[in-house]
């Protein structure tokens, strides 16, 4: 006897066309984003944008914005792979509903409207509030490397700016040169010529040439900048010190330079970018910084920033959390990064209960750090007193997998966008997405 099997319907015809919601799950996440965006996110600053009645008319800023969104919850970030995605993918296509935009129309709304859509990220940090999944009991702090859309091997040191400035400059005078003694010969034997023809190669090194001066200019400036900002602080610090009538102890310092360090670097592909320093090597790149709360891992502030070090982000993400809902944290915890004693009396100062590291160790309190303040060496009691029952320990547990989540699980590596106010955006959208994805499965 046969096997039966479930019959294969691919040529029957439907009687009754299906809702483009049938596609997926009740339960799905691309569900709660289009729930989301139609009644609960207020969009009103991107639909108000369009006012033109002419033209082709433009799809839905609604059904856009929760197509980006969803792509970035799921891990399709490019415009390409979100349009693809809506051609091929069930979730996606009951988004478009049948009517996928072209990769370019995703690509343009997403530079349109990027600072607006970065602004999404309050709104649905508002709705996980209301959700009850913020707390701020405790909140953790922390950041991560991510690569830029940009590679290391195309930065350059103002030391080595300075010898290929003067290499290039000559070999295009020595062209030049050869160039007007050919046509000086030239015009001896058959009369004048045009003599402003300018080969392929010396074009291209008049470009790398012009390049180079610019973003040794931008060093030059940046130095300039940075010596006229200690000298300020300096004459603020005499002058506090003559006020208080204290003498002056030591030796002179020396005045700041206006030359930059020959180390110094620039990117021609994203010159906001940094060479940052990672466990596995170095990357050009940017410091994303999260704040994230320890109930349901729900990120309550995010920044981002191109220097290597965490400690002056501590202070803005505390003060992120309050302006956005309204509140302090109870407790914060961060690592080594984040030890100093401003740090320390800025949280005091607030209110906030501080577990911050004074030392990289396997027990924070235990580092070979030297102290140098009233406050690490309290901090650093406070650690050692409580001991495995710290409160600090709670910090790998809430920020670390958050991390996790968005680089391993989805798949974010690099940023796509370019300069540093877009990557702030797209770090922005990032960090909404991964609320999103905590809402979807506490709904």
């Amino acid at each position: 006897m046969s096997k039966h099997f479930r019959p294969w319907k691919i040529d029957d015809i439907q009687l009754l066309p299906p809702s483009v919601q049938d596609y997926v799950a009740k339960g799905h996440l691309s569900r709660l984003i289009v729930a989301l965006v139609r009644e609960s996110l207020d969009l009103s600053e991107i639909a108000g944008s369009y006012r033109s009645g002419l033209g082709q008319p433009p799809f839905d800023p609604w059904m856009m914005t929760a197509l980006l969104l969803h792509g970035y919850a799921s891990g399709v970030y490019s415009s390409r792979r979100i349009a693809k995605a809506a051609e091929e993918r069930a979730d996606f296509m009951m988004i478009v509903a049948g009517d996928p935009p072209d990769f370019r129309t995703i690509s343009d709304f997403r530079r349109r409207h990027l600072a607006a859509l970065a602004g999404l990220f309050v709104q649905v940090l508002q709705l996980a509030e209301q959700a009850g999944l913020v707390k701020l009991g405790h909140v953790a702090l922390d950041g991560t490397k991510i690569k830029a859309n940009a590679s290391k091997h195309k930065a350059m040191s103002y030391q080595r700016m300075k010898k290929r400035e003067a290499e290039l400059q000559a070999e295009v005078d020595g062209w030049l040169a050869a160039a007007e003694a050919a046509d000086a010969e030239e015009d001896k034997l058959h009369g004048a010529s045009r003599g402003d023809e300018m080969p392929d190669w010396v074009a291209d090194k008049q470009k790398r040439l012009e390049k180079i001066r610019q973003a040794k200019a931008a060093l030059e400036a940046q130095a300039k900048a940075a010596a006229e900002e200690e000298r300020q602080r300096r004459a603020a610090a005499e002058e506090k010190r003559q006020a208080a009538g204290r003498k002056k102890s030591g030796r002179m310092a020396a005045p700041p330079r206006e030359e930059p360090d020959g180390k110094a670097q620039r990117n021609f592909t994203d010159p906001q970018s940094r060479i940052l320093k990672t466990k596995d090597g170095y990357i050009q790149g940017f410091n994303a910084q999260a704040a994230v709360d320890s109930t349901a891992q729900i990120i309550v502030a995010h920044s981002l920033t191109p220097s290597t070090s965490d400690q002056d982000q501590l202070v803005p993400l505390v003060d992120a959390i309050e302006h956005n809902l309204g509140r302090r944290p109870k407790e914060a915890s961060a690592d080594a990064g984040y030890c100093c004693e401003a740090n320390f009396k800025a949280l005091a100062d607030r209110e906030v209960s501080a577990y911050i590291a004074t030392g990289r160790a396997q027990h924070p309190a235990d580092g070979k750090r030297k102290i140098t303040g009233p406050l690490t060496q309290a901090m650093r009691d406070k650690l050692k007193r409580a001991g495995w029952r710290s409160r600090y320990r709670l910090r790998k547990q809430i920020v670390e997998p958050v991390f996790g989540q968005i680089k391993q699980a989805r798949g974010f590596r690099q940023f796509l966008l370019r300069g540093i106010e877009k990557v702030r955006a797209e770090w922005a959208l990032i960090c909404t997405a991964h609320n999103l994805t905590k809402l979807a499965k506490a709904a």
